[in-house]
Parts: structure tokens; sequence; C-alpha cells
């Protein structure tokens, strides 16, 4: 009983150890590639300000989920946007205390909904089209990100809603770009990541480093993600 008890301790005393070696094990060479590849750029081209400049909030996010799918999911939502005001560094993410003072709207929909919601309330737009399995716009500016809207489909599966929970709420924080060779991290089409993972824990701790500015272009990121990488390496370890 007491080897049994010892050994317990020993497992309870190891795993966030483990963890956290985890999440040492990517090079600053991986993780800067990271962040070029998702922050430069934009998944839907046509969606947002200046694709090649960072976008980012610059002030406290607060959500509003507006559930029109037949199940509930805002514990879900509301569980998640507690999880990422905790493991993003120099981000205050809340939910709303009324629909005026939101500046981050999740519609959880059903599949039959999606078309229609993505016109009404994201384009404004009842001609236009509706790309993607699920989405999020951006509406930003050189002050930082105004407004972000996501649209999740719920009755396709706990993947596909988990996966587009993640994807698209972590999008409309600013990485809007998704890129093939991101093995670890759910701003790749062809991962099956469906959390927020250590990897992609670093990239929004980098994106939302103090010293990054929204505007800011590509050379000007350069200069300084290796200092970046570093210090965000010592507050997630």
């Amino acid at each position: 009983m007491r080897r049994l008890l010892l050994l317990a301790l020993l497992l309870i005393t190891v795993a966030p150890a483990r963890s956290l070696a985890a999440s040492d094990t990517f090079s600053t060479e991986e993780l800067m590639a990271g962040f070029v590849n998702t922050v430069f750029g934009l998944e839907y081209r046509s969606w947002s300000w200046q694709p090649y400049l960072v976008k980012k909030y610059t002030r406290p996010v607060r959500f509003q989920v507006h559930n029109l799918a037949r199940r509930n999911r805002t514990a879900t939502v509301e569980a998640f946007v507690r999880e990422i005001d905790r493991k993003i560094h120099g981000l205050s993410a809340s939910m709303a205390a009324t629909p005026e003072e939101a500046n981050f709207h999740v519609f959880v929909v059903d599949r039959s909904q999606y078309v229609d919601v993505v016109r009404r309330d994201i384009y404004r737009d009842m001609t236009a089209t509706a790309p993607g399995r699920c989405l999020v716009r951006v509406e930003s500016g050189r002050r930082g990100i105004t407004r972000s809207s996501a649209v999740i489909v719920s009755d396709e599966g706990e993947f596909l809603f988990n996966r587009c929970l993640v994807e698209e709420i972590l999008q409309g924080l600013g990485p809007m770009n998704d890129d093939p060779s991101l093995a670890h991290s759910v701003f790749n089409d062809y991962s099956r990541h469906s959390r927020f993972t250590a990897f992609d824990q670093f990239l929004l701790n980098m994106l939302y480093d103090p010293r990054v500015k929204p505007g800011m272009n590509r050379p000007q990121m350069e200069e300084i993600l290796p200092v970046i990488v570093r210090d965000v390496r010592r507050r997630l370890n």
C-alpha cells in the first residue's frame, strides 16, 4: 500500500513537468515560422484590413454567445473563453455583461442555418457567399481589432464543433492565416487537432506580447521575434 501511495504521489508530481517539457520541444525557428505563417496573410483574403500587417486586440475582448442551434453550447463556449483568458498573457477575455458591450460575437448554428447567418449577421449581405465549414470575420484597423464574429456549426459531430470553436475564436484574435506545414497547430486544415495546443499557445502569447503592435509588418516583427520567443518561453515554462 505504501508503495502504491508513493507511486501515485510521484505521478502527480511528474505530470506537470512532462507537460512543460513537451511545450519546450519547439525550436525558436519553428515558433517564428509559425508566427509569420499565421499572422501575415488571410485564409479568406477579402475579409480584413491589410492582410500582411499585424492584427490584434488592444483592449479587453468581451464575448457574446448567440446559440441558435438546437443544442445549447453556450457553457462550452464560455469555458473556452475562460481558458484563453488564463493561457494568453496580455489578453483580457471574458463574457460581455450586455450584447452592446460585446466586441466578439460567437454564433452557434446548425448546418441548415449556416448560410443565412453568415449572410445576415456576418456580411450583412444576403447575396454573399458563405465559404468553409465554419468561419470568422475580423474588422481591424491601425489601432487594432474592433470586432470579430465567428460562426460555429453544432450538429455535425463533436470533433468539428470543438475544432471550429478553437480555430475560429483563436483566429478572431488575430492569427488569421492557415498553413499546411504547421503539424502541431489548429491553423492547418489538414491537422486533426481540436484543442488549444501548446504550439498555438506559444503563437498567441507571442502575438499578445506588449512589444507587438497592430500595423507592424513582417520585417519589423522579424527584428524582435527571437527575443519575444525567448521571453514567452520563460513565461510559459
